[in-house]
Protein backbone atom coordinates (compact mmCIF):
# COMPACT_ATOMS: atom_id res chain seq x y z
CA UNK A 1 0.00 0.00 0.00
CA UNK A 2 1.39 3.49 -0.99
CA UNK A 3 -0.63 4.91 1.88
CA UNK A 4 -1.75 3.14 5.14
CA UNK A 5 -2.76 4.82 8.69
CA UNK A 6 -3.82 2.30 11.30
CA UNK A 7 -5.81 2.92 14.55
CA UNK A 8 -4.70 6.42 14.22
CA UNK A 9 -6.10 8.57 17.21
CA UNK A 10 -5.81 12.13 17.71
CA UNK A 11 -6.85 14.33 20.01
CA UNK A 12 -6.43 18.58 20.95
CA UNK A 13 -7.20 18.99 24.35
CA UNK A 14 -9.83 17.67 26.17
CA UNK A 15 -11.02 16.72 22.23
CA UNK A 16 -10.38 13.70 20.71
CA UNK A 17 -10.79 13.78 17.00
CA UNK A 18 -9.59 10.50 15.21
CA UNK A 19 -10.42 7.61 17.65
CA UNK A 20 -9.03 5.01 15.71
CA UNK A 21 -9.09 5.61 12.13
CA UNK A 22 -7.51 3.01 9.38
CA UNK A 23 -6.88 3.70 5.42
CA UNK A 24 -5.28 2.05 3.00
CA UNK A 25 -4.46 3.95 -0.34
CA UNK A 26 -2.88 1.87 -2.94
CA UNK A 27 -0.35 3.05 -5.96
CA UNK A 28 -2.00 4.53 -8.73
CA UNK A 29 -5.48 5.09 -7.07
CA UNK A 30 -7.36 8.14 -6.03
CA UNK A 31 -9.08 8.00 -2.64
CA UNK A 32 -11.69 10.31 -1.03
CA UNK A 33 -12.34 10.91 2.23
CA UNK A 34 -15.75 12.36 2.60
CA UNK A 35 -17.23 13.94 6.09
CA UNK A 36 -18.69 17.23 7.23
CA UNK A 37 -17.06 20.31 8.03
CA UNK A 38 -14.95 19.87 11.92
CA UNK A 39 -14.99 16.14 11.09
CA UNK A 40 -11.61 15.61 10.99
CA UNK A 41 -10.17 15.47 7.28
CA UNK A 42 -7.59 18.12 7.02
CA UNK A 43 -6.23 16.69 10.34
CA UNK A 44 -5.66 13.05 8.71
CA UNK A 45 -3.47 14.93 5.87
CA UNK A 46 -1.42 16.80 8.41
CA UNK A 47 -0.16 13.66 9.38
CA UNK A 48 0.47 11.92 6.36
CA UNK A 49 3.34 15.30 5.81
CA UNK A 50 4.56 14.64 9.35
CA UNK A 51 2.69 18.35 10.26
CA UNK A 52 0.96 16.46 13.06
CA UNK A 53 1.89 13.54 14.82
CA UNK A 54 -0.83 10.58 16.19
CA UNK A 55 -0.90 9.98 19.95
CA UNK A 56 -1.10 6.22 18.92
CA UNK A 57 -1.39 4.12 15.48
CA UNK A 58 0.76 3.85 12.46
CA UNK A 59 1.04 6.47 9.20
CA UNK A 60 3.05 4.82 6.90
CA UNK A 61 3.44 6.98 3.36
CA UNK A 62 5.92 5.27 1.24
CA UNK A 63 6.60 2.43 2.98
CA UNK A 64 8.01 4.73 5.82
CA UNK A 65 6.83 5.36 9.20
CA UNK A 66 6.32 9.52 9.65
CA UNK A 67 6.22 9.65 13.00
CA UNK A 68 9.32 8.36 13.40
CA UNK A 69 11.34 9.96 10.36
CA UNK A 70 14.27 12.43 10.81
CA UNK A 71 14.28 15.73 9.75
CA UNK A 72 16.68 14.78 6.76
CA UNK A 73 14.56 11.85 5.67
CA UNK A 74 10.73 13.71 6.09
CA UNK A 75 11.81 16.51 4.16
CA UNK A 76 12.65 13.72 1.63
CA UNK A 77 9.50 12.16 2.06
CA UNK A 78 7.72 15.65 1.24
CA UNK A 79 9.59 15.99 -1.85
CA UNK A 80 7.58 13.14 -2.69
CA UNK A 81 4.26 14.21 -1.50
CA UNK A 82 1.92 17.48 -3.45
CA UNK A 83 -0.24 19.37 -1.41
CA UNK A 84 -3.11 21.21 -2.92
CA UNK A 85 -4.04 23.59 -0.17
CA UNK A 86 -8.02 24.41 0.36
CA UNK A 87 -7.60 28.25 -0.81
CA UNK A 88 -4.68 27.54 -2.91
CA UNK A 89 -2.28 29.52 -0.91
CA UNK A 90 -0.70 31.34 -3.44
CA UNK A 91 1.59 34.36 -2.53
CA UNK A 92 0.41 37.60 -3.85
CA UNK A 93 3.67 39.32 -4.15
CA UNK A 94 4.80 36.72 -6.47
CA UNK A 95 3.21 35.53 -10.24
CA UNK A 96 1.79 32.66 -10.28
CA UNK A 97 5.25 31.68 -12.70
CA UNK A 98 7.37 32.51 -9.41
CA UNK A 99 4.47 30.60 -7.04
CA UNK A 100 5.15 27.64 -9.35
CA UNK A 101 8.35 27.51 -9.13
CA UNK A 102 8.97 28.28 -5.96
CA UNK A 103 9.66 25.04 -4.57
CA UNK A 104 11.67 24.03 -7.67
CA UNK A 105 14.75 26.71 -6.81
CA UNK A 106 15.69 24.98 -3.56
CA UNK A 107 16.27 21.56 -5.37
CA UNK A 108 20.18 20.73 -6.47
CA UNK A 109 20.45 21.34 -10.45
CA UNK A 110 17.27 23.41 -11.07
CA UNK A 111 18.97 26.43 -12.61
CA UNK A 112 16.31 28.87 -14.00
CA UNK A 113 16.29 27.75 -17.15
CA UNK A 114 15.64 24.52 -16.02
CA UNK A 115 12.83 25.44 -13.75
CA UNK A 116 11.01 28.07 -16.22
CA UNK A 117 10.87 25.23 -18.90
CA UNK A 118 9.21 22.79 -16.11
CA UNK A 119 6.72 26.05 -14.72
CA UNK A 120 6.04 26.23 -18.26
CA UNK A 121 5.07 22.55 -18.68
CA UNK A 122 2.87 22.52 -15.13
CA UNK A 123 0.90 25.54 -16.20
CA UNK A 124 0.05 23.58 -19.49
CA UNK A 125 -1.15 20.64 -17.66
CA UNK A 126 -3.59 22.30 -15.99
CA UNK A 127 -4.84 25.00 -18.68
CA UNK A 128 -3.05 28.14 -17.41
CA UNK A 129 -1.29 28.47 -20.59
CA UNK A 130 0.24 32.30 -20.61
CA UNK A 131 -0.79 32.99 -17.33
CA UNK A 132 2.74 32.66 -15.72
CA UNK A 133 3.01 36.30 -15.56
CA UNK A 134 0.16 37.37 -13.54
CA UNK A 135 -0.39 38.16 -10.12
CA UNK A 136 -2.47 35.61 -7.93
CA UNK A 137 -5.51 38.66 -7.74
CA UNK A 138 -5.51 39.41 -10.92
CA UNK A 139 -6.90 35.39 -11.45
CA UNK A 140 -10.47 33.77 -10.88
CA UNK A 141 -10.96 31.82 -7.84
CA UNK A 142 -10.46 28.66 -10.20
CA UNK A 143 -7.44 29.63 -11.89
CA UNK A 144 -6.18 30.08 -8.41
CA UNK A 145 -6.79 26.54 -7.26
CA UNK A 146 -5.58 25.27 -10.80
CA UNK A 147 -2.25 26.97 -10.12
CA UNK A 148 -1.93 25.80 -7.14
CA UNK A 149 -2.38 22.11 -8.44
CA UNK A 150 0.65 23.39 -10.89
CA UNK A 151 2.82 24.18 -8.33
CA UNK A 152 1.75 20.76 -6.60
CA UNK A 153 2.91 18.86 -8.89
CA UNK A 154 6.22 20.92 -9.89
CA UNK A 155 8.20 18.61 -8.24
CA UNK A 156 7.03 15.45 -10.19
CA UNK A 157 5.42 14.38 -7.27
CA UNK A 158 4.45 10.31 -6.64
CA UNK A 159 1.54 11.23 -4.07
CA UNK A 160 -0.80 14.05 -4.32
CA UNK A 161 -3.09 14.97 -1.09
CA UNK A 162 -5.84 17.52 -2.10
CA UNK A 163 -7.01 19.42 1.21
CA UNK A 164 -10.88 20.56 0.26
CA UNK A 165 -10.32 21.33 -3.99
CA UNK A 166 -14.08 22.60 -4.75
CA UNK A 167 -14.63 24.54 -1.90
CA UNK A 168 -16.10 27.78 -2.78
CA UNK A 169 -16.14 26.57 -6.37
CA UNK A 170 -19.22 27.16 -8.94
CA UNK A 171 -20.58 23.97 -10.14
CA UNK A 172 -19.07 24.36 -13.88
CA UNK A 173 -15.93 25.28 -12.30
CA UNK A 174 -15.92 22.50 -9.68
CA UNK A 175 -16.18 20.16 -12.75
CA UNK A 176 -12.67 21.61 -14.46
CA UNK A 177 -10.92 20.73 -11.22
CA UNK A 178 -12.85 17.60 -10.87
CA UNK A 179 -10.97 17.00 -14.40
CA UNK A 180 -7.56 18.17 -13.49
CA UNK A 181 -7.53 15.26 -10.75
CA UNK A 182 -8.11 12.57 -13.28
CA UNK A 183 -5.77 14.23 -15.55
CA UNK A 184 -3.49 13.75 -12.70
CA UNK A 185 -3.86 10.27 -12.24
CA UNK A 186 -4.13 9.28 -15.64
CA UNK A 187 -1.64 11.18 -17.20
CA UNK A 188 1.09 11.38 -14.30
CA UNK A 189 0.36 8.48 -12.54
CA UNK A 190 -0.04 9.89 -9.22
CA UNK A 191 -1.65 8.36 -5.52
CA UNK A 192 -4.12 10.60 -4.92
CA UNK A 193 -5.91 11.48 -1.76
CA UNK A 194 -8.57 13.88 -1.31
CA UNK A 195 -10.85 15.42 1.55
CA UNK A 196 -13.94 16.65 0.76
CA UNK A 197 -17.46 17.02 1.84
CA UNK A 198 -18.42 17.35 -1.92
CA UNK A 199 -20.20 14.51 -2.79
CA UNK A 200 -20.25 14.85 -6.29
CA UNK A 201 -16.93 15.80 -6.55
CA UNK A 202 -15.98 12.65 -4.37
CA UNK A 203 -18.04 10.33 -7.22
CA UNK A 204 -16.78 11.88 -9.94
CA UNK A 205 -12.80 11.35 -9.05
CA UNK A 206 -12.69 8.82 -6.18
CA UNK A 207 -12.10 4.86 -6.69
CA UNK A 208 -12.78 4.46 -3.66
CA UNK A 209 -14.87 6.90 -0.70
CA UNK A 210 -14.64 6.73 2.89
CA UNK A 211 -16.98 8.71 4.91
CA UNK A 212 -15.21 9.65 8.21
CA UNK A 213 -17.93 9.58 11.05
CA UNK A 214 -16.75 9.85 14.59
CA UNK A 215 -13.08 10.29 14.44
CA UNK A 216 -13.65 6.57 12.66
CA UNK A 217 -13.38 5.17 8.98
CA UNK A 218 -17.22 4.06 9.01
CA UNK A 219 -17.87 3.34 5.48
CA UNK A 220 -15.29 2.41 2.64
CA UNK A 221 -16.45 1.39 -0.79
CA UNK A 222 -16.26 2.16 -4.82
CA UNK A 223 -18.36 5.18 -5.41
CA UNK A 224 -21.02 2.23 -6.67
CA UNK A 225 -20.90 0.80 -3.15
CA UNK A 226 -21.28 3.91 -1.81
CA UNK A 227 -24.85 4.52 -3.65
CA UNK A 228 -26.32 1.81 -2.57
CA UNK A 229 -25.04 1.39 1.02
CA UNK A 230 -27.43 0.70 3.57
CA UNK A 231 -25.81 2.29 6.27
CA UNK A 232 -28.04 5.26 7.69
CA UNK A 233 -25.33 7.35 8.66
CA UNK A 234 -23.74 7.36 5.24
CA UNK A 235 -27.19 7.51 3.60
CA UNK A 236 -27.48 10.80 5.45
CA UNK A 237 -24.39 12.13 4.85
CA UNK A 238 -25.01 11.43 0.90
CA UNK A 239 -28.60 12.67 0.75
CA UNK A 240 -28.64 15.63 2.95
CA UNK A 241 -30.63 14.46 5.46
CA UNK A 242 -29.90 15.08 8.87
CA UNK A 243 -32.36 12.90 10.55
CA UNK A 244 -30.44 9.82 9.10
CA UNK A 245 -27.13 11.61 9.57
CA UNK A 246 -27.43 11.94 12.99
CA UNK A 247 -30.54 9.47 14.04
CA UNK A 248 -33.25 11.57 14.89
CA UNK A 249 -35.96 10.43 16.67
CA UNK A 250 -38.67 12.08 17.43
CA UNK A 251 -37.27 15.49 17.11
CA UNK A 252 -33.89 14.89 19.33
CA UNK A 253 -30.39 14.53 17.83
CA UNK A 254 -28.68 11.16 19.10
CA UNK A 255 -25.59 12.53 17.01
CA UNK A 256 -23.16 14.92 17.33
Amino acid sequence: MSIRLSEVRKGFGPKEVLRGFTLAVEDGETAAIVGPSGSGKSVLLKHLVGLLRPDSGVVVVDDHSVPELARDDLARLRRRIGYVFQFAALFDSMTIAENVGMGLRRLPGWDRGRTETRVSECLGLVDLDGLGGRYPAELSGGQRKRAGLARAIAASPKYLLYDEPTTGLDPVTTSVIDGLILRMRDELGVTGLVVTHDMTSAFRVADRITLLHEGKARFTGTPAEVRTARDDVLRGFVEGDPGLYYGLQGGRRNGP
